[in-house]
């Protein structure tokens, strides 16, 4: 994954939130459940080290798109 930088949280209401899962399933479902109250950069893959990983971008500024 990308290093996580000062601009991804730069200004009150950015987030970056990393989740650990057994499988890709619990990881995206997770993803969604985040997304529900505020605008979000969705991961487009997962990793695998160790168990699946994915990491999204949050905008708690922002209502999420419908």
């Amino acid at each position: 994954m990308r290093e996580i930088t000062d601009a991804h949280v730069a200004e009150r209401g950015l987030a970056v939130v990393e989740v650990a899962a057994a499988d890709d399933e619990t990881a995206l479902a997770v993803q969604e459940l985040l997304a529900a109250p505020c605008a979000i950069v969705p991961a487009d893959r997962t990793t695998r080290e160790p168990g699946v990983r994915l990491r999204c971008f949050l905008d708690l500024r922002q209502e999420p798109d419908s």
